[in-house]
């Protein structure tokens, strides 16, 4: 018969350090390359929105969602989603709202349970879920098994014992205030016994991805939170689940933190390319924009082109605070330049709707992945 699982103690007695040498090393490397660029940016929060809004798909399609990109964009512009779409489209506006609470919430106190209880309540918000407890500790027994079944005897996992719930919990948010040895291998044990522990009824996996860059970016380690990890753990989900599945099977705590530690080079050699690129538009964007318009504008239209790359004229005109005439002059010149294409034409009374295209096109990048499935039971 499946028994809970009882999770170490932390911070863990016996980690390898030794085999983690190199990855440690070469995800330092990779992370603070990633880090530079980002502390050159004027207006992170702005520049990384839509980077912040893939993370957001990605995370939530490991669940199971199908919404894309696209789709969330589209959905910001104002266009209306129902059924299973308007569903995945929520999930994923919730993720955005949890981390922009959470980063708010770290200017002026560390990542807590309480914290974590806010956030999952945001996360659930009128989504999938939200009839299992949003913002509270689960106090009942939950497992995870294969898609499709419902038995607890096919439990693949079952976690531990709701009993006990709480001092575990204790012991994890002790954890996140102690300097461990390595600040990115003890980032690998937090997301790791965050999701051993699975504390919520639903919406385990997604919080324990925010919570991530939120740690390193309370480590100090990133000037801005700003690293998503759900693109590596999405291309390597298999090994995701075995990796985490083997912690619990036979304490494999140094091959995880292997597998983290060479997603975090990875991924940060990535992001660089992905900042690089981003960057690499905007600055060109604006020069074009400037010889275009003739104005002293120019900066804060493409600000507003960041900050929200698909939209209808009357959002361009609140974003850049133009009047009507002018915005609509600078909207003509841009689609006549080819820096915006018509994402939907007028019909009745929906509006024209605009895309800022290229940069899209750079934040979806190669890291657009199929669904994980499996099944988590209360």
């Amino acid at each position: 018969m499946n028994a809970p699982y009882i999770p170490d103690d932390l911070p863990l007695p016996n980690l390898d350090y030794g085999r983690l040498i190199g990855p440690v090393g070469q995800a330092r490397d990779a992370l603070a390359t990633y880090n530079a660029l980002l502390s050159r940016l004027e207006n992170p929060a702005l520049m990384l929105s839509p980077l912040m809004t893939q993370e957001a798909v990605l995370s939530s399609r490991i669940e199971g969602t199908q919404a894309t990109l696209e789709d969330v964009l589209d959905f910001d512009a104002g266009q209306v989603f129902t059924g299973e779409p308007g569903n995945d489209i929520q999930e994923i506006t919730n993720y955005r709202t949890a981390m922009t609470q959470a980063f708010a919430h770290l200017q002026e106190m560390p990542i807590s349970l309480w914290m974590i209880r806010q956030m999952h309540q945001t996360l659930l918000n009128s989504a999938r879920g939200q009839n299992k407890s949003p913002g509270k500790f689960r106090d009942q027994q939950n497992w995870i098994g294969p898609p499709g079944s419902y038995k607890f005897e096919d439990a693949t996992y079952v976690p531990p014992d709701p009993t006990q719930l709480m001092g575990h919990l204790e012991n994890w948010e002790t954890y996140l205030a102690f300097e461990d040895r390595e600040p990115l291998v003890q980032s690998a044990i937090i997301h790791a016994q965050f999701e051993i522990i699975h504390p919520f009824l639903d919406g385990n996996g997604r919080m324990g991805r925010l919570l991530i860059p939120l740690y390193l970016y309370q480590r100090q380690l990133l000037a801005y939170p700003a690293f998503y990890m759900s693109a590596y753990l999405g291309r390597n989900r298999s090994q995701y689940y075995e990796r985490l599945r083997a912690i619990t099977a036979a304490g494999q705590w140094s091959e995880w933190c292997e597998f983290f530690l060479m997603g975090v080079a990875q991924q940060a050699w990535r992001n660089q390319i992905t900042l690089h690129k981003v960057e690499d538009l905007r600055a060109k964007t604006v020069e074009v924009v400037s010889s275009l318009t003739h104005s002293l504008s120019a900066p804060k239209l493409v600000q507003a082109l960041f900050a929200q790359p698909v939209f209808v004229a009357r959002d361009f005109v609140v974003r850049t605070n133009l009047n009507k005439r002018t915005a609509a002059n600078h909207l003509h010149q841009l689609k006549e330049a080819g820096i915006l294409t018509v994402d939907r034409k007028a019909a009745g009374t929906k509006p024209k709707r605009l895309a800022f295209t290229k940069l899209i096109k750079i934040v979806v990048g190669s890291d657009d992945e199929p669904p994980i499935a499996h099944q988590v039971h209360a």
